[in-house]
């Protein structure tokens, strides 16, 4: 199978490399930003296009929210000539409001901000324009590198000793990007040997947490790694915020299709969470030890 790839400094594009670089059947080409070169489609003629999502919707700039809804509309017209099946990420954030229960995939996001908007009404045209498609909405994303990387992120500016801040009443999924690349490609296999399985699912972790709680988790985890291997660092805090006074918001996606449909299993975000530290840890090892046998 040969995947194309958009937005190489990714987090969901680097682990789509390390799952394809772990396996024979998958071939990735990947390329640089979010334009589709013309006739690319043509030359690679790859089994599938995967965008990776705009991490964040809500706070991004509604410039960024703009030229990534093009960009996707761009290739929605390059897949729809080709007849290549399009596969595009998309943040949970589109459930701007929440919802009380956990919200299944014909739930069709009804968003009040214009960016949000902007981004459904792409989702309806790939629903009406290209019958073999993929629309995969995925809790928050974490990755220890690349582009919305949200785990990165948090232990930098812990260790550096500074405070993160979080929710406490926003409940989610958090979701490994790992784990996400994982699954897509085992979806796409089978779409490759006939499933015809095509419109949305929802990926994301197991265990609804507020945002709140798996920072604090995050830390604890990071501090007794930290304190096993003999080190002293003083992480920042983490604050907690509350902006939804009256009762908690909850976006939190029902990932029953995908299991039943292609048999794809959520991993648990703690499993993850502490596979990654400790992955940090090692990198961070690697690190010293290689400045230590830099000559002096």
């Amino acid at each position: 199978m040969k995947l194309l790839i958009l937005d190489a400094g990714h987090c969901l594009s680097l682990a789509l490399a390390r799952e394809a670089n772990r396996r024979a059947d998958t071939e990735l080409t990947i390329e640089p930003g979010l334009v589709l070169e013309a006739g690319l489609l043509e030359a690679v003629q790859p089994d599938a296009l995967v965008i990776p999502p705009l991490s964040r919707p809500i706070s991004a700039d509604p410039a960024a929210v703009t030229a990534h809804a093009e960009a996707v509309e761009a290739c929605l017209v390059a897949c729809r000539e080709a007849d290549i099946p399009l596969v595009w990420c998309v943040s949970d954030q589109l459930y701007e409001d929440g919802v009380d229960a956990p919200i299944d995939e014909h739930v069709i996001p009804e968003p009040r901000d214009d960016g949000l908007r902007r981004l459904v009404r792409v989702g309806d045209r790939i629903r009406t324009e290209l019958p073999r498609h993929l629309i995969v909405r995925l809790g928050p994303l974490f990755a220890l590198e690349g582009s919305h990387a949200w785990l990165g992120e948090l232990i930098d500016t812990l260790v550096a000793g500074r405070e993160v801040r979080a929710e406490s009443d926003v409940i989610l999924c958090p979701t490994s990007a790992d784990a996400v690349a994982m699954a897509l490609i085992g979806m796409l296999q089978q779409q490759q040997c006939g499933a015809e399985a095509w419109g949305s699912y929802h990926l994301a972790g197991t265990e609804p947490v507020s945002t709140y709680t798996f920072v604090s988790v995050m830390r604890t985890q990071l501090a007794t790694r930290l304190e096993g291997r003999g080190e002293t660092l003083a992480l920042g805090g983490v604050k907690a915020l509350s902006h939804h006074h009256d009762q908690p918001l909850r976006r939190v996606l029902n990932c029953r299709r995908v299991l039943e449909v292609f048999g794809v299993h959520q991993k648990p975000w703690r499993l993850e969470l502490g596979r990654m530290l400790d992955t940090w840890c090692l990198a961070r090892d690697d690190g010293k030890t290689a400045e230590e046998s830099m000559p002096r």
